[in-house]
């Protein structure tokens, strides 16, 4: 008997075999899309119109993400309007998706979301950062103490009128505990209901998001408030976005902040597109339905003119095409046996199919006759001896993969009486 598609006889999963410990113990994943606020800081994109970015709101709010950073009011007048038409948008729609906005510890910041806050008449979570790794404070002139009091005037502000307020320390990962033990214990002690751990520059490693996330669970411990969430924000710097976002969860972290196609500062913020199919496939998301989440990516990009690299994961053009022949004549022989589990996984890690995506069979230089019949077959052409020679010895003859067009007119070419 064959064995039955989708069971562990046919794909030995060592991703499982034996965890370090549970993702999120204790806790449910949340999302925090940083797209509209970090993300646009890019120096490469466009800030999206007001109806794109009412678009991306929607379409996060479908995904499952949580809460979504709708923009930094105390950047000027079009930051405030946009966040104000957002915030509209998410109360009139009756969305699940929160809205949080970014602020700098300085009060006209903070009273900024506080004034959209009472206006639209919708709960906003204040973002509340300030630098905190040596290096800063130096380039800053900042003292301790001083940074201790705009913390605490800027949190107390926002409680005041009863909103939820993070406490973010820039650059965390380059901090010093001391630093941190006091910056965090003053945050908590003033009302912030969650700490946001920040990898500013992309400097850490696993092993150091491990390190500083049990400082800081500990810490909390110690001062009787695990209630308090752990976040975790990531950037790309060293290419470990995503994977430090989850091994941030691993080690205690409960929201995870990203953007979509990664697009941020530099080469770009963790992302969340890819946090979150991969969490899917880790079995993580069993309530979150992602089947828009490539539509999602591709509407971010066309709105902030950031084009997907073909080879960008589940989105890209290549993401699920081949046209080497021993990998297509595979997937062939999948699909023969009828068996569409089999085929979506013979040569593919991320099954095309749980995304609203398929695997493609196209013709190039490295392609064999498989790939030449199946891609007529595919367009409902007849495949020939002589079309299928025709079409793979004008592959063999190039370097690259034929186009539609190309095969177009190669099987016109052979039609001609």
């Amino acid at each position: 008997m064959p064995p039955e598609s989708g069971s562990t006889e046919l794909i030995y999963d060592w991703n499982s075999t034996k965890k370090v410990a549970p993702l999120s113990p204790k806790r449910r994943i949340q999302f925090l899309d940083e797209t509209l606020r970090d993300g646009i800081q890019s120096p490469s994109v466009v800030d999206p119109s007001i109806d794109d970015k009412l678009r991306l709101v929607e379409l996060a709010n479908e995904l499952g993400i949580d809460t979504m950073d709708i923009g930094l009011p105390g950047a000027g007048k079009r930051a405030v309007e946009d966040c104000t038409v957002i915030a509209e948008f998410i109360k009139t729609q009756q969305l699940r998706v929160k809205a949080s906005c970014a602020a700098r510890t300085h009060l006209a910041d903070v009273q900024a979301i506080i004034d959209i806050s009472q206006q639209v008449g919708i709960e906003i979570e204040i973002l509340c950062f300030i630098g905190s790794s040596p290096i800063r404070q130096y380039a800053e002139d900042w003292d301790l103490t001083r940074m201790m009091k705009l913390s605490a005037d800027a949190i107390d502000l926002g409680r005041k009128y009863n909103l939820p307020v993070s406490y973010v320390t820039e650059d965390t990962t380059r901090s010093r505990p001391e630093v941190l033990t006091k910056l965090f214990a003053n945050a908590v002690e003033h009302g912030a209901h969650r700490l946001i751990v920040c990898d500013t520059v992309g400097h850490v490693t696993p092993d150091g998001i491990k390190n500083l996330l049990e400082f800081t669970r500990n810490m909390l411990e110690g001062m009787g408030r695990s209630d308090v969430g752990i976040d975790w924000h990531g950037h790309n710097d060293r290419g470990f976005g995503v994977v430090n976002s989850i091994f941030a969860i691993e080690y205690g972290a409960d929201r995870i902040h990203g953007t979509a196609l990664g697009i941020g500062e530099r080469v770009g913020n963790a992302a969340l597109d890819q946090i979150m199919f991969n969490l899917k496939l880790l079995g993580e998301l069993p309530d979150h339905d992602l089947s828009k989440l490539v539509l999602w990516c591709k509407t971010a990009s066309a709105a902030t003119r950031v084009p997907i690299h073909p080879q960008y994961p589940l989105v890209g053009a290549d993401a699920f095409r081949t046209a080497t022949g021993v990998h297509a004549a595979a997937i062939i022989k999948a699909e023969k046996k009828g068996d569409a589990w089999l085929a979506d996984r013979i040569y593919s890690g991320v099954p095309a199919g749980m995304f609203g995506k398929e695997q493609e069979i196209e013709v190039g230089h490295y392609s064999g006759e498989s790939n030449v019949v199946y891609y007529l077959r595919k367009r409902g052409h007849e495949a020939t001896p002589a079309l299928v020679a025709a079409v793979l010895g004008a592959a063999k003859r190039g370097n690259r993969v034929l186009t539609d067009d190309e095969i177009s007119a190669i099987i016109k070419d052979q039609l001609r009486p």
